[in-house]
């Protein structure tokens, strides 16, 4: 056995190992249209060569952590710790529905789940993320009062998956999606909010022409805003989702039973032109109007080795 091989098959069960003591939760991958595409696992720094994946890699997030309010106006709040552009895109269409996954989220990190835009004017795996303006397509607070349900906690009985719909309006191009959790279970404390950002590059295909102005991310929370200074345990009588106001031209979506995974991808490099985006995309029947219920998810078919379970 070559020593590189023995020192991974040494290192990585021991970093997931660690991980899973800390674990919170990675947005692992993501389906479209019944593809699915893998995401980024801190353990694919130590394979030779690290798969091109969708998901921006954040090789700095050995313990599943977070950023909090103090790391607000800091470029690990773009798309998390240390995190670089994603080496491919997955196509896309606007109006699509996109299913983000993610490792187990645990039922006490109640919080808002946020997703945003942002237009890479270019190719997203060469972005300087620190210029990515995003804009607001989807967010979701406190969803019931009466039984304390959370979208997050939404997200977990859905079997950790969040669905997220790309405005129609948008011109056609390269852009991040960034999708995200705030967990609010020690937020009553000054710095307490937990914010786990994560980002996928995506190549839409879209016959709208609208390019919404966006935010820095660096400029989207303020540590004593009321969504992010917030008690859990007060028996609070309302909840502000903070962050900028939803775009004007996001879509609804309902999360619920995702539909059956038929293919694997590695995505596209970039959006060069709708033809070839679409040929990249896998024909499939649309899945039908969803709602808001717990549904158990279908196993992902053949998804690669190198995608740990955390």
């Amino acid at each position: 056995m070559a020593l590189s091989n023995l020192l991974s098959s040494i290192i990585i069960p021991a970093l997931l190992s660690a991980v899973s003591v800390q674990a919170h939760g990675i947005a692992s991958a993501i389906v479209i249209d019944s593809t699915f595409y893998d995401g980024y696992n801190p353990s694919y720094q130590w394979k030779s060569p690290p798969p091109t994946v969708v998901g921006w890699s954040v090789p700095d997030d050995l313990q599943n952590t977070f950023i909090s309010p103090d790391k607000f106006n800091t470029p690990d709040m773009v798309c998390h710790l240390g995190a670089k552009p994603a080496g491919a895109a997955a196509p896309v269409k606007g109006g699509d529905v996109i299913e983000v996954q993610w490792t187990p989220w645990p039922a006490s990190h109640k919080g808002p789940v946020l997703d945003y835009l942002a237009n890479c004017n270019g190719p997203c795996e060469t972005v300087d993320k620190t210029k990515l303006k995003f804009f607001k397509i989807g967010e979701a607070g406190w969803v019931d009062k009466a039984s304390d349900l959370w979208a997050a906690n939404v997200l977990t009985n859905n079997n950790n998956s969040w669905f997220v719909r790309i405005p129609e309006d948008i011109a056609p191009g390269n852009y991040v999606l960034r999708n995200e959790i705030i967990a609010l279970h020690a937020a009553a404390n000054a710095n307490g909010a937990q914010s786990y950002p994560f980002c996928y590059n995506l190549a839409i295909d879209s016959k709208g022409t609208a390019n919404p102005a966006g935010v820095a991310a660096t400029e989207f929370y303020k540590a004593n805003d009321p969504g992010i200074k917030f008690d859990l345990f007060s028996h609070p009588t309302g909840y502000v989702i903070p962050g900028p106001a939803l775009y004007s031209g996001a879509l609804p979506v309902s999360q619920t039973k995702p539909a059956a995974i038929t293919a694997t991808a590695t995505g596209v490099y970039a959006f060069t032109a709708p033809a070839r985006v679409k040929a990249a995309v896998a024909t499939t029947a649309a899945a039908a109007p969803t709602t808001f219920e717990v549904a158990a998810k279908a196993a992902s078919p053949a998804v690669p080795a190198a995608t740990p379970a955390l």
